[in-house]
């Protein structure tokens, strides 16, 4: 993400796009009628045609959306991205439809030739991508001239789309706006001229944006489902205009899908880490269906993570330094930290993204004790640099990692993972080292952290820090944030923790070593909802008084869980959460 005098020229540059664009031609209606890709939810669009906007973290109460101040930049970008046409479409009755309608029409008289917030390449692709998707329901039962304004305005959001989608971020941002362009070149009549160009930009985004193991800089899994969603899209408004598809689009495809396969769990939900979610439910087999790519199975490492699987037990770690470049600015620091999920049903998780929450929650959520993982003194594997202004994204990570290691064993019984990273080094002298193991039956992790010195230099940065601490040692706690649906309790007096899955699995924690074991209040940060929900974690807390200092655990299903349990209870739905009105 740009930052200083390069995002003030981006945001001149759009401005001075999109009052340029003001004469382009209108497009003359459509070559075929679009079919609608994306896919929403029935109660939230019935929600949203009531006037309950619920978006970025906030909820507006609101006929008259353009008319209200957005409480935060997240939510003025997802309002005017129109993601919400999504819900409206999925309702699909009259009220939502004449909701729709009045509210497109609307932001077009308002916004439509260019002014106001909506006019970034990523959002303006966004948009024309709902509007094409849903254009039938956008434009049933009007008269050619009533729905004239709007094929005026997508010719000028198709023609800003052509002058500036250079300037939005790589990676996600770049792509929405490039597949905005190329579907809209291919959707209406008249724009054909930015046929070429276009798909021509796409396939270059896909050479440059998409390395070759299909990841992408963000290290964001959720980010990499939206990628790969856009790109199905764009694979078939070429095949439905039966033009020729780029080998470098076809070739992306082909690298992303083992990538999300190895980023995803038992349950079908992607990790959760350097700002992603699980993801929409149903997205990744709704896109793997267009794409037609053969079923491989997952990789034991994709984009910086490293994936260990037995019976219907997923572990994900992050076993990479954070994300560089613009890509800083919402990577979490979560060096080693790990998921795990138990057939349906997600156990050991990380806190997740705070940005719907605002910038207290968004930056407590990027520190190493919101991942479950080890931190020294309650401080970060990598440290927060100079904060930027809010509308271009939070401080940047520093100072992290130089040196991550990953050395992986399989064996008959069992895979492990043995890791390392020296955040530590320059503020204790101390390397993070973990050992993880699973078994193939899914049943027992088998755990082990250390932190040692390992050369004279880091020996002294340790003994200073230990003198001038009066030989108290250094503080560190190993943490496991738990899922909101899992119900712990301390057993044994206070050595083991028994955690409780509504499947009726139960998994036990033990550990070995220094420290004091005790259960503490965390947060899960989840999209779509109001707060954060509360949730419990599991703490070891220890200090370090020589040169090395070693913990080992053990989190086993407990001896009567059957080896298979047929766990058919119904989830909440998941687009009207419990807790949807609630404030606390």
């Amino acid at each position: 993400m740009e930052h200083g005098w390069a995002a003030r020229k981006r945001r001149w540059g759009n401005r001075l796009a999109a009052r340029a664009v003001r004469s382009a031609p209108a497009a003359g209606g459509f070559t075929s009628m679009p079919e609608p890709r994306t896919v929403g939810f029935f109660a939230r669009g019935r929600q949203i045609a009531q006037g309950n906007f619920l978006l970025a973290g906030h909820m507006v109460e609101t006929l008259e959306p353009w008319s209200v101040e957005a409480p935060s930049l997240g939510f003025s970008a997802e309002l005017h991205g129109m993601g919400w046409l999504d819900h409206l479409a999925a309702n699909g009755d009259r009220n939502a439809r004449l909701a729709a309608q009045g509210w497109v029409f609307d932001w077009i008289e308002r916004f439509g030739m260019g002014d106001g917030p909506g006019w970034e390449p990523d959002l303006v692709g966004r948009r024309v991508l709902r509007w094409l998707h849903h254009a039938i329901f956008l434009t049933s039962a009007r008269t050619g001239a009533e729905n004239q304004p709007f094929f005026a305005a997508l010719g000028r959001q198709t023609a800003f789309l052509a002058r500036r989608w250079q300037a939005a971020q790589p990676g996600l941002p770049r792509f929405e706006a490039l597949t905005g362009l190329l579907y809209a070149a291919y959707a209406l009549l008249g724009m054909d001229g930015y046929r070429e160009a276009a798909t021509r930009a796409l396939a270059t985004a896909c050479d440059t944006d998409i390395d070759p193991e299909g990841a992408i800089a963000s290290r964001n899994p959720e980010d990499l489902l939206e990628v790969f969603t856009l790109l199905t899209w764009a694979k078939l408004a070429l095949e439905d205009a039966e033009a020729p598809t780029p080998q470098a689009l076809d070739s992306a495809i082909d690298r992303i899908t083992p990538c999300l396969r190895t980023l995803r769990h038992a349950d079908g939900g992607l990790a959760r880490f350097h700002g992603g979610g699980r993801g929409m439910e149903g997205r990744f087999e709704h896109a793997l269906a267009i794409a037609a790519v053969p079923v491989r199975p997952p990789l034991p490492r994709a984009m910086g993570f490293a994936r260990l699987e037995g019976g219907r037990t997923s572990v994900i770690v992050d076993a990479a330094a954070p994300p560089s470049g613009s890509a800083a600015h919402r990577a979490h620091a979560s060096m080693l930290a790990f998921e795990l999920t138990s057939n349906r049903r997600p156990l050991i998780v990380n806190s997740g993204s705070g940005v719907p929450f605002g910038p207290e929650w968004e930056k407590a959520a990027r520190a190493t004790n919101s991942h479950s993982t080890l931190s020294i003194d309650g401080t970060s594997s990598a440290r927060f640099g100079r904060a930027s202004r809010p509308e271009d994204g939070g401080a940047p990570l520093v100072d992290g990692p130089g040196l991550v290691t990953l050395h992986r064993t399989d064996e008959r019984d069992a895979a492990s993972l043995l890791l390392s990273h020296d955040g530590y080094v320059p503020t204790h002298g101390l390397t993070h080292v973990r050992t993880l193991e699973l078994s193939r039956d899914g049943r027992v992790v088998l755990g082990e952290d250390t932190l040692a010195a390992l050369e004279p230099a880091h020996r002294k940065t340790f003994d200073r820090l230990l003198d001038a601490g009066r030989m108290r040692g250094i503080s560190y706690a190993l943490r496991f944030h738990l899922h909101p649906e899992a119900d712990p309790s301390l057993d044994m007096n206070g050595s083991a923790v028994s955690v409780a899955l509504p499947s009726g699995e139960i998994w036990v924690f033990r550990f070995d070593g220094p420290g004091r074991l005790s259960l503490e209040p965390s947060v899960y940060l989840e999209k779509g909802r109001l707060a954060p929900r509360p949730c419990q974690q599991i703490v070891v807390r220890a200090a370090i008084l020589d040169e090395t200092s070693q913990i080992n655990w053990t989190l086993a299903k407990a001896q009567d869980t059957p080896l298979a349990i047929r766990d058919i209870g119904r989830d909440t739905d998941l687009a009207l959460p419990r807790d949807l009105f609630a404030l606390d």
